[in-house]
């Protein structure tokens, strides 16, 4: 177990336009990988579970078996247990915690599961040692992350070149990885997993339809102004308001397109443990 835990700094933060996005996901568009080896009777801990959705998805998946979402933030964790109590799920639990320092015991756990969480960490393979740590022999861990050089576009868009440039800028500030996806089969094999229980993939988000492109769209114009990713690019010197209103219309242009369509390529790896 890590005896200082690094200081990560979180991209995206929690405004409304972020756990918008967060809300939309489930098991079944985030986690399709796992879904296989998942059966009643599992005990899970959903690592980095944000408002909660994908963690009562599985919860259904595994019942009665017990499903612990941790994330560090208490705000959102709260969300997460009003999302717990509208959806009457009994067997899953939120709690505040650290991946770095898990406040469980070795072999705890059948699956340990972090969806878009590695990306944002400054020691992702300290957290994977520590999500094996606590994996029980034979069970899994899950990894999935985006891999923001991999997304692609159409129309062309300058708008939205530069916000992707600025995106690696602000991460890369935070000592973080926005290409993440293309590299968790390395963290994971650093991480010490045994290269023969590990399932490498990958997986793809696109929006096409009006009704995406509107969401997808709305969203990421009003995070290029308001969350935290906008925040830290003024602080950081890299952008400023007028800039950032910028790439905000270039969102909106896009979203307006009729024939727009966004892809986002995700690495995924299961690795036996």
């Amino acid at each position: 177990m890590s005896t200082k835990a690094p200081q990560d700094v979180y991209t995206h933060g929690h405004h409304e336009s972020v756990l918008r996005s967060h809300r939309w996901r489930t098991a079944e568009n985030s986690a399709g990988y796992l879904l296989p080896v998942l059966r009643p009777g599992l005990r899970v801990l959903d690592v980095g579970c944000g408002p909660g959705t994908i963690t009562i998805d599985l919860a259904a998946r595994i019942a009665p078996g017990e499903v612990i979402g941790l994330d560090r933030s208490s705000a959102v964790i709260e969300a997460a247990r009003e999302a717990q109590a509208e959806a009457g799920a009994e067997n899953v639990s939120f709690v505040v915690g650290d991946v770095y320092e898990l406040s469980y015991p070795d072999a705890s756990f059948d699956v340990v599961h972090a969806h878009q969480v590695l990306q944002h960490l400054t020691d992702p393979v300290a957290a994977l040692r520590e999500m094996r740590r606590v994996a029980r022999p034979g069970g899994y861990v899950a990894v999935r992350d985006a891999d923001h050089g991999a997304m692609t576009w159409y129309p062309p868009s300058a708008g939205l070149d530069e916000w992707l440039a600025l995106y690696h800028e602000v991460t890369q500030a935070n000592h973080a990885e926005a290409d993440a996806g293309r590299r968790l089969l390395g963290w994971v094999r650093e991480a010490g997993f045994d290269p023969a229980g590990i399932a490498p993939g990958a997986g793809v988000w696109c929006y096409a339809t009006p009704e995406d492109r509107t969401w997808w769209s709305s969203l990421w114009a009003d995070r290029a102004v308001a969350s935290n990713f906008a925040a830290q690019a003024i602080e950081y010197g890299l952008a400023d308001d007028v800039g950032l209103e910028h790439l905000a219309e270039a969102w909106r242009d896009w979203g307006r397109a009729e024939d727009g369509w966004f892809s986002i390529l995700h690495g995924e790896v299961l690795a036996r443990v």
